[in-house]
C-alpha cells in the first residue's frame, strides 16, 4: 500500500518530521528529508504489523480515494449574481470562472 507522506522541518527538533496522516500517530524524525521518509516507511510497516496483530482496522490509503471532480456549493444570491456577472464579462461559463478562481486561491495558499 502506498500511503501519502508529509514532511516538514521542525525548528524545535532541528530536523525533519515525516508523518503518514492516514495512520494515526505514525511519524518519524530525520536530519534530512530523505532520512525522515526512510524512517517513516519503517514506522508504517511496524504500525500495520501491530494493527494486524491487535486486530485493529487498517485504513485504506487516501491516495486511493476516487474523486469525481464534481462539487455542489450553495451561495448567497448576491454572490451568485456577482459571479454570473463576472463570468459574462469574461466571456466564460460560471463553471469555468469558479474553477479558475478556486484554483488561484488554492495556489496562493500553497505558495504564500
Amino acid at each position: 500500500m502506498h500511503y501519502p507522506i508529509k514532511v516538514f522541518y521542525s525548528e524545535e527538533d532541528e530536523g525533519f518530521i515525516a508523518v503518514i496522516p492516514d495512520l494515526p500517530e505514525c511519524s518519524a524524525f530525520g536530519e534530512t528529508e530523505e532520512e525522515a521518509i526512510k524512517e517513516v516507511k519503517i514506522a508504517q510497516e511496524l504500525w500495520i504489523k501491530t494493527a494486524k496483530k491487535e486486530g485493529r482496522k487498517i485504513p485504506r490509503p487516501s491516495s486511493e480515494d476516487i474523486y469525481s471532480g464534481k462539487i455542489l456549493a450553495r451561495t448567497p444570491k448576491s454572490l451568485h449574481k456577482a459571479l454570473m456577472e463576472k463570468a459574462k464579462d469574461e466571456g466564460v461559463s460560471l463553471n469555468q470562472l469558479v474553477v479558475y478562481l478556486l484554483s488561484r486561491g488554492v495556489e496562493k495558499r500553497a505558495n504564500p
